[in-house]
């Protein structure tokens, strides 16, 4: 029970990554119709992968496989360094989406607005600064071995609440008077579902957290 929920905090924590063609959207008139399709692509076309990794991964190697499912692959090494290779930089691109506020306070700390964004100064600062980020993540990545744990933690902390409770609170607010009885009583469950399963996903982080800390050395080689 504990690893299926801790499951859920990690999976829409990663599914987050679902933002960036959202963002991409946004970027052309009409913005909100774009933003639309682009949700809906994201949540049918983009979900049928996810499902696809999750019941032949279980289907292949039962309940007994490895977080990172490409360590029970079997196969040609191309094929293999290929999967690794994607894997890498979609994490990428999960870490510059979540990374983007840090970015621009660092941008407008270290930068100069008075110059060209493209000016020596101002792309020696993002260079530089981006990769120290980048760096002192990784190493803090590889310093515990069961960061997994955190990343459950995470997104049963921030992403139940600011991506379903909040949404769901902020669209009763504001549509209330225009919501049927029907439609109030399903944003208000959707509301009190995942405000619980923040909280139970958060315990169920914090008690993994403390059993993979009793296993698991620092740097461990996984």
């Amino acid at each position: 029970m504990f690893s299926c929920i801790a499951a859920a905090a990690n999976l829409v924590f990663v599914y987050n990554t679902g933002m960036l063609p959202e963002i991409q959207a946004t970027l052309k008139s009409p913005s909100v119709k774009n933003m639309e399709r682009a949700l809906y692509l994201n949540f049918s076309v983009g979900l049928l992968p996810l499902w696809v990794v999750t019941l032949v991964g279980y289907w292949a190697y039962g309940s007994s496989t490895s977080s990172y499912l490409l360590n029970n692959a079997r196969g040609p090494e191309w094929i293999k360094t290929l999967a690794n290779t994607s894997a890498f930089l979609q994490t990428l691109i999960t870490i510059h989406i979540f990374a983007s506020p840090m970015y621009e306070y660092l941008d407008t700390k270290y930068g100069r607005s008075n110059e060209s964004i493209y000016s020596v100064h101002n792309w020696t600062v993002r260079l530089v600064t981006r990769a120290t980020y980048l760096i002192v993540t990784t190493c803090v990545a590889a310093l515990f071995p069961f960061l997994g744990d955190f990343m459950n933690l995470t997104g049963a902390l921030s992403t139940f609440p600011l991506t379903f409770v909040l949404a769901n609170h902020m669209y009763i607010k504001v549509k209330g008077n225009d919501l049927s009885l029907l439609q109030k009583l399903w944003h208000w469950a959707n509301v009190w579902l995942f405000a619980l399963l923040a909280v139970a996903g958060s315990v169920a982080a914090v008690r993994f957290i403390i059993i993979d800390y009793k296993t698991y050395h620092i740097f461990a080689n996984l």
